[in-house]
């Protein structure tokens, strides 16, 4: 049997195929894209074919699972895998059937799953292996292990299709506006995502919305504040890292010292560490795990080109793009802090434009480019450009491909690039004046 996979260079299809190769499957992809994204290297290096038009690979021998965010219904590729009476799944649908046959940990939150799915796989595969699906497009799988870890995203409640046995959240915030109507709406659908644990949810307390979930399932809060029943004590701050005592249920659990920055990332390695505490794993060796963490793909990346610091990050929400910001802060207190950011939907800017730009107004100079909006229609946001954003900055500014040299002006520097989408094409750019500039 094989699978064959529509929109394969999505993040999530791509670690799905990584998943279902490892497994020991013939998988074969196709793709509309004609870009190369930063999904391929693994597939091609895996020797999954990619294909961008209809071929004899799709055949009566195939399982057909395609994305729905890239492949609508009316597509040729599904329209004549129906006419072959071929099986077709949904990506969530097919990611459902997995978790029944794991023992499924579910990472949830509408900021922080990606890092938190990452950090927690890594974890596992060190403590007896692991397999796992990250929404930064890198899956694994692993024929001797049983546990899996699944990044379950909420939008359009696709998560309900999922099995979990544990379920993390790690936060509840209003997202997805083209499909969620009110906060309301998302907290009902975390409540019946969270009802589905079989054993526990484990959910960050220092979130103003988690504590209003109405479930079944046993559940445990971590966080900062004094109530939780996972929490970091002594923490410390600094430009080499963050250092805490964790204690679980009033008892101590261990020290971590670790190479992450920003609150957040603290509070990723508390979901991380709680599962491992009720998964009865050893704490200093959790804590030298941990500590060789090096982060999910697009969280955070540095690169170092004179004495300009290039930092490439996923941040597409402004509560994203906030801590992000203020982790660069603590890593570099002594460097100006210049933000590039892209947005993704005309939806997301015209419910977030206040606070896109309260985030963006951390840097000492932001830029703005134009709004990516691959699954809406421009005519119908007539009024909502990259200026609903740039003229409530205090120092903004329009960039956009081709305009790298804007940038060349910074020395010693952060140059922060984030987006959820194409944003790495003008940061290539940026890269190649600098270092002809420095050369």
């Amino acid at each position: 049997m094989k699978y064959y996979l529509a929109g394969i260079k999505g993040t999530g299809m791509s670690a799905l195929a990584l998943l279902l190769s490892d497994l020991g499957y013939e998988v074969v992809g196709y793709d509309d894209a004609k870009e190369h994204r930063f999904t391929e290297d693994k597939l091609i290096d895996r020797g999954i074919k990619i294909y961008s038009e209809i071929n004899d690979e799709l055949n009566q021998n195939c399982i057909v699972v395609y994305s729905p965010a890239l492949i609508l219904d009316e597509h040729p590729l599904l329209i004549k895998a129906t006419e072959m009476n071929l099986k077709i799944y949904e990506y969530q649908e097919m990611i459902g059937k997995l978790s029944k046959i794991f023992k499924t940990i579910c990472v949830s939150g509408c900021h922080g799953k990606t890092t938190t799915t990452a950090m927690l796989s890594h974890v596992l595969e060190n403590f007896g292996g692991c397999n796992y699906i990250i929404g930064d497009g890198d899956g694994h799988g692993d024929k001797e292990s049983n546990r899996f870890i699944l990044e379950s995203c909420e939008y359009r409640r696709h998560f309900l299709a999922y099995d979990p046995e544990y379920v993390i959240i790690t936060n509840i915030d209003m997202d997805h506006t083209d499909y969620y109507k009110s906060m309301d709406d998302m907290i009902l659908a975390y409540q019946e995502f969270a009802n589905k644990a079989d054993k526990m949810v484990i959910a960050c307390g220092d979130d103003p919305y988690t504590h209003s979930l109405n479930i079944n399932p046993q559940i445990f809060y971590y966080g900062l504040s004094e109530d939780n029943d996972i929490k970091a004590l002594n923490v410390e701050y600094r430009n080499d890292g963050t250092s805490f005592d964790v204690f679980i249920e009033s008892e101590y659990y261990g020290h971590f010292d670790l190479p992450l920055y920003g609150k957040h990332m603290l509070l990723n390695s508390l979901a991380t560490i709680a599962i491992c505490h009720y998964e009865r794993l050893d704490a200093k060796e959790v804590a030298k795990v941990l500590k060789t963490f090096t982060g999910a793909k697009r969280r955070f990346k540095e690169e170092f080109i004179g004495n300009n610091v290039i930092i490439d990050d996923y941040a597409h929400h402004p509560t994203e793009v906030k801590v992000t910001i203020k982790a660069a802060r603590q890593k570099y207190p002594d460097k100006k802090i210049i933000a590039i950011f892209k947005p993704h939907t005309f939806s997301r800017v015209e419910e977030f434009c206040d606070e896109f730009a309260s985030a963006l107004n951390l840097a000492d100079k932001a830029y703005v480019m134009d709004i990516n909006y691959d699954r809406e229609k421009k005519e119908d946001y007539p009024n909502i450009d990259a200026y609903t954003i740039i003229n409530k900055l205090d120092n903004g500014d329009y960039i956009e491909q081709g305009m790298a040299e804007k940038l060349l002006e910074y020395d010693n520097a952060v140059i922060l690039f984030m987006s959820s989408k194409e944003i790495y094409i003008l940061e290539e750019e940026y890269k190649k004046l600098l270092n002809e500039k420095l050369d």
